[in-house]
């Protein structure tokens, strides 16, 4: 039987849908997964992500600040120097999406396999 949750989520106008699609975004649990490791500043994030641009890597930073899942520390200082960690949601947050990468990790080969089976029955090369 599904919960009470379970079944908003799956309704368009779910307030708890959009947190859900930050958190599952493709830079939203790389930028989890980085902060779990510790506190990072803007430039080392994009570095350690990889692939991001600064837009998105922004954008992305913002909507998981906003939802309590980043926290943004601004030092006074010139030139601006900015710290992003996770709050304590956050890492609860960042922890069930290191699970997932783990998972991903330790099967990766059947997930290969599943992959390569599919191809070749779809003629794929």
């Amino acid at each position: 039987m599904e919960s009470t949750a379970q079944v908003i989520l799956f309704d368009p106008n779910c307030p708890q849908r959009a947190v859900m699609e930050h958190l599952a975004s493709r830079w939203g649990v790389l930028v989890q997964i980085v902060l779990l490791r510790g506190t990072h500043r803007f430039n080392e994030l994009r570095r350690e992500v990889g692939g991001v641009s600064e837009k998105m890597l922004s954008q992305t930073l913002q909507a998981l600040e906003r939802d309590g899942v980043v926290h943004r520390l601004v030092h006074p200082v010139i030139p601006p120097h900015v710290d992003y960690s996770l709050t304590e949601l956050g890492v609860q947050a960042a922890t069930a999406m290191q699970a997932l990468f783990e998972l991903i990790g330790a099967r990766w080969e059947d997930f290969a396999a599943a992959q390569r089976a599919y191809d070749e029955r779809k003629g794929r090369a």
